[in-house]
């Protein structure tokens, strides 16, 4: 499969733009005092949380880091940010050191985040900030069964397969103490999902995003296969209204750490 046809879809991402942007509003209002300075927006997709960031006041560059070429080439068209870089954010400094660090449900693709987040803090300006929300959603049957059926009809295929997925909370807590004051916390979301002609609202939210590295492993009928057997099971966990709409709680995990 080529780089492109592996990048992300920010049409299909954006079905749901709304669910998606309410727990980086949320984030962004839980934000303590922040000294001026340049706002990194890490993982930052198609401009999402750009005007958010913008209208936080700080008086420096507000800087988009994103690995999708995809994602970054919708965010150059909105023309918000001062910066936009395509970098993986594992190798990734600031030129200089920002006062807000900021990712919405971004972090989670990444492996080691004992050793990342230590290294992001230590970007910051002192009295600077780093803020972090992913989802906490893989014990769900909206991801398990994703990961169930894939097994059953494709075994060991994925092992071979690097699904996202983030620390209990109280390892967050335990590895950001020592880096600053740190706040923690978790929402659930009761999101009531639109009926779509494409499919179950469900399985529309999730192949977008926690699912796509799943499909991408299989071949056209196999995806077609793991798609009808999903959509034939996800409604035991999550019933389908009259109207087709499904309301579908969303875990998610939220932290500032604000440098010493």
């Amino acid at each position: 499969m080529s780089d492109r046809a592996k990048d992300w879809d920010p049409a299909a991402y954006h079905r749901f733009q709304g669910h998606r942007l309410r727990p980086a509003l949320d984030l962004l209002r839980a934000l303590p005092e922040t000294p001026q300075g340049d706002v990194i927006d890490l993982g930052c997709g198609a401009d999402d949380v750009g005007p958010a960031l913008r209208a936080t006041g700080l008086e420096g560059a507000l800087i988009g880091v994103d690995l999708s070429e995809a994602m970054l080439a919708k965010a150059q068209d909105l023309d918000l940010y001062d910066h936009l870089l395509q970098a993986d954010v594992r190798g990734w400094s600031p030129a200089r050191p920002p006062a807000l660090i900021f990712s919405n449900a971004a972090l989670h693709w990444v492996d080691d985040h004992r050793a990342l987040f230590a290294h992001l803090v230590d970007q910051l300006a002192r009295g600077g900030t780093l803020a972090v929300q992913m989802p906490h959603q893989n014990n769900a049957p909206s991801h398990h069964m994703w990961r169930t059926l894939a097994e059953e009809f494709f075994p060991g295929r994925l092992a071979k397969t690097k699904l996202p997925g983030i620390l209990k909370p109280a390892e967050y807590h335990h590895l950001l103490a020592p880096l600053g004051q740190v706040s923690l916390w978790e929402t659930e979301y009761y999101q009531q999902l639109p009926a779509s002609d494409l499919g179950n609202p469900v399985r529309l939210f999730t192949e977008s995003t926690f699912a796509r590295p799943i499909l991408q492993m299989l071949n056209s009928d196999e995806q077609r296969h793991l798609i009808r057997a999903y959509e034939e099971v996800i409604p035991s966990a999550y019933p389908v209204a009259k109207d087709g709409s499904v309301l579908f709680p969303f875990r998610r995990l939220f932290f500032t750490v604000t440098r010493d």
